[in-house]
């Protein structure tokens, strides 16, 4: 099929669908591939990794025509082609939030040409412009969407820089889109589960001395389902439609959603009841940083590994780890909730300093992350406290999970153990966590975990003796600094919506919703169209998911990953589908089976999987394996404060 115009046979594209099948693996890298795409020949692909490296590859010869190490110190998000180069100059994003443009002829370990470091946390998109050699747009954890112009901005090393800043919407901004009809309209997807789109010719920059403000100025779009209004909803991927008239949102722990951003009928539509504002949040559960059993082909829900996952040879060490995690809470909550004894109220000690904790991606119920959520800033709206307590006598340890949204881009769950013993006044020993490294493949690099020690009681105490013993520690000033920076920007975005209201900014309702894949794990996970009938996206579940356009009907569905498909890029020209995702490799798709192989009964199967999953990822937290050992670590003091106590009584008597 090669050299086939695939884009204009519309009669026969569903035959070739049903008939794609695996027809090469390109072993490029030695990490999870977090970026794909092709030059505009059709010729190349750019990839990059957790590796940290940049690679061209030839899919027809397979072979590696560059592979770049790069000098990025983290995973990397996003690279393109610079338009009009001649596939010579590469621009790239990471998680450490720096922006290298590289030119592949200088070679193999060659520095970059260009260096940005103005993003405050990861950069998660890069945008070109066909038509444009000399700029390009980025975004990122900071809230920002920056336009370079490599003529006006020769590189910048400052980090949190403003002169490039091209809009401000003050929460994460994890996917953009440029319309390919209209280049100057711009869909941006935020963490407060809107998709904004702004029209350029109405916005600048420092740097190009056409600065015109935050950026409401520009804004002629927003879109929100209407379920996710009062919730906190990541954007992973957002993709125009060929004729520029349509746009597709991927939400994390959600489902895809396609709008007409000239539609106004969400203007009618009323918003979610107050009940449902004031819903009591969903109880989190807990998940080890690592543990990938939910994800891939043979993962299953609860509900199928609790008849036969103990037994089950597959059941990894790790997942019976998050299991037991997960069950340690559940049951304390359930203690709590029959009316168990409860701990007395202390006084505060100033936080320790914790681990990261990374959450996978955001979610409505919560971020997402999810995600997510149980991802960052992306989970419930309110914060949610779980308490664990022993059944038995008032001397047992009391565990207290207090999980919180507070901040701009970042969520927190505060962990604390104290004894029942209104007698007990020792305080355990204070530890400090090191600093985790964000892992690209989950979601929200800013959630942290703080506070670990016991608090006293002010009663047992002389006066002052607190005051003398307390700490102000970083973490504790940066919860104040998050708090404050909250009410700043709650009282921005209560403006910038009666902006909108006053400007009359379109407000479109979804016309389709497509659903069956899971998006929970990972902040990479594309969506795409492919031709006028198609619609794309990567699933939790290691499938490749593609839904008829007008239907939303199930037309095909692929095995492509042991963990997680991420992306998805459609051939420019011919009927090839090349997908990358948690596995070291890029695939290549393309219609080699003789008859249509779409087997309905598994996509089923996988379908009715991926919901009850997805219903248990949106309120599952990812933890650090050391936030599990410093749990049992604090318990295990409790435990022998509580037994030296009682051999201490018997003493006496």
């Amino acid at each position: 099929f090669k050299g086939l115009h695939f884009m204009g046979f519309l009669t026969v594209v569903k035959e070739f669908v049903q008939r794609l099948k695996l027809e090469a693996t390109l072993d490029v890298h030695q990490g999870s591939v977090n970026t794909i795409c092709w030059n505009d020949t059709g010729e190349y692909i750019l990839s990059g990794s957790d590796d940290e490296k940049l690679v061209i590859t030839n899919p027809y010869s397979r072979k590696v025509k560059a592979s770049i190490t790069s000098w990025h110190q983290s995973n990397i998000f996003s690279a393109k082609f610079m338009p009009q180069t001649n596939d010579s100059m590469i621009v790239s994003a990471a998680a450490d939030g720096k922006i290298f443009l590289t030119n592949v002829e200088r070679g193999s370990n060659t520095d970059p040409v260009l260096q940005y470091h103005c993003h405050n946390g990861a950069t998660y998109e890069i945008l070109t412009v066909p038509t444009d050699p000399h700029s390009f747009l980025s975004c990122g954890e900071d809230g920002t969407i920056r336009w370079f112009d490599v003529r006006v901005s020769p590189g910048c090393w400052q980090t949190n820089c403003k002169k490039d800043i091209l809009i401000d919407c003050r929460r994460a901004v994890t996917s953009m889109s440029i319309s390919p009809v209209e280049s100057f309209y711009l869909a941006a997807g935020c963490s407060d589960s809107s998709v904004r789109i702004y029209d350029r010719r109405m916005l600048g920059t420092i740097a190009t001395g056409c600065q015109t403000g935050s950026g409401v100025a520009g804004m002629c779009v927003r879109f929100v389902p209407r379920h996710l209004a009062n919730k906190s909803c990541r954007v992973t991927s957002l993709a125009y439609s060929r004729d520029g008239r349509q746009v597709l949102a991927s939400y994390t722990s959600e489902y895809l959603y396609l709008f007409d951003p000239k539609d106004d009928r969400g203007r009618e539509l009323k918003g979610p009841s107050q009940e449902t504002k004031d819903e009591e949040p969903p109880q989190k559960r807990l998940r080890l940083r690592g543990d990938w059993s939910d994800t891939g082909p043979l993962s299953r829900p609860e509900s199928e590994r609790g008849r036969d996952g103990e037994s089950r040879p597959g059941v990894s060490l790790m997942q019976r780890m998050s299991d037991m995690l997960s069950r340690w809470f559940e049951d304390a909550s359930v203690a709590q909730n029959s009316g168990g004894p409860r701990p007395q109220p202390r006084p505060r000690v100033g936080p320790v300093q914790g681990s990261r904790l990374h959450q996978e991606a955001v979610g409505p119920g919560d971020p997402g992350q999810s995600q997510l959520d149980p991802t960052s800033s992306f989970s419930s709206n309110s914060p949610s406290a779980v308490g664990t307590q022993g059944s038995g006598s008032s001397g047992e340890a009391v565990l207290s999970l207090t999980y919180s949204t507070q901040g701009t881009t970042s969520s927190s769950v505060q962990l604390g153990f104290s004894s029942a013993r209104s007698t007990d006044h020792r305080e355990p020993p204070r530890m400090r966590g090191p600093q985790h490294v964000p892992e690209t493949r989950e979601t929200s690099p800013l959630s942290r975990v703080e506070g670990m020690e016991q608090e006293p009681e002010a009663a047992t105490q002389a006066p002052g003796e607190w005051m003398e013993r307390h700490v102000v520690y970083p973490s504790e000033r940066r919860s104040a600094a998050a708090r404050i920076q909250e009410i700043f920007r709650r009282r921005k975005e209560k403006k910038e919506l009666a902006d909108c209201e006053t400007r009359r900014i379109t407000k479109p309702s979804a016309e389709k919703v497509y659903k069956g894949h899971r998006n929970s794990r990972t902040m990479t996970k594309q969506c795409c169209f492919w031709g006028d009938q198609f619609v794309l996206s990567g699933s939790d579940c290691g499938h490749i998911f593609i839904w008829d356009r007008e239907t939303g009907e199930h037309v095909m569905l692929l095995e492509a990953d042991q963990h997680v498909v991420n992306c998805l890029q459609p051939h420019p020209y011919e009927p090839l589908l090349a997908t990358s995702g948690i596995d070291s490799n890029i695939k290549i798709w393309s219609p080699l089976e003789e008859t249509p192989s779409f087997n309905r009964i598994l996509a089923e199967e996988v379908v009715t999987r991926n919901e009850l999953m997805l219903e248990e990822t949106r309120n599952t937290i990812t933890v650090p394996a050391s936030f599990m050992l410093r749990m049992l670590a604090q318990l295990n003091h409790s435990i022998r404060a509580d037994s030296e106590d009682n051999e201490e009584e018997e003493i006496a008597f």
